[in-house]
């Protein structure tokens, strides 16, 4: 992999128009790395700051477990420490990766626990500095967006940059939906 500096256009945050910038992108951008390792999914560029991610390896048979979203594919014994597995392609509502050899994992740290990043490929390592994070525009209401924390423009590419921590914590849309609809339908069974 090669480094590449990154160049990004200057966009004005609260320019006007229809178009919402996304909140907390002073904080995210003091807590902005200064590298990054890019990644795709389909035709799409993705990056994780460079020092959560503890190691790249191929694609190798998980054990699935029951009743778990459709994005965590199972787990994988990683020298004695069980791994999740999580589809990003399936995360961002795209449909599950049909995993091959060709695939990766990125193993990253999301505050104390070790999760694997299912994507097709590794790209880069990108360098740059907190100014060439962009914000991420909100054209609709969607929590999907609140996956990124922002947007970096290279030569030949932009890279949404993930919030790992926000990658795990947040319900989909669809699955909020679905658990509000149980709990409902557990609440009227009661009375």
């Amino acid at each position: 992999m090669s480094e590449t500096a990154v160049a990004s256009p200057s966009i004005a945050p609260g320019a006007g128009g229809p178009i919402e910038w996304a909140a907390n992108n002073d904080a995210r951008n003091a807590a902005c790395p200064s590298q990054l390792i890019s990644f795709a999914i389909g035709d799409d560029q993705f990056g994780v700051d460079i020092m959560a991610v503890r190691e790249i390896k191929g694609w190798t048979e998980i054990t699935p477990l029951p009743r778990q979203p459709d994005y965590v594919r199972g787990v994988l014994n990683l020298r004695g420490v069980i791994v999740p597995i999580v589809d990003l392609r399936c995360r961002f509502g795209q449909g599950l990766t049909k995993a091959t050899a060709l695939h990766i994992v990125i193993i990253v740290q999301i505050g104390e626990k070790p999760v694997g990043l299912l994507a097709d490929r590794v790209l880069d390592i990108v360098s740059l500095d907190a100014s060439q994070v962009k914000p991420v525009p909100r054209v609709a209401q969607g929590q999907r967006l609140n996956f990124l924390s922002g947007l970096v423009t290279t030569e030949d590419a932009m890279i949404a940059l993930i919030d790992l921590p926000y990658l795990l914590s947040v319900q989909d849309g669809a699955e909020g939906d679905r658990a509000s609809e149980g709990r409902a339908a557990v609440a009227a069974q009661r009375n």
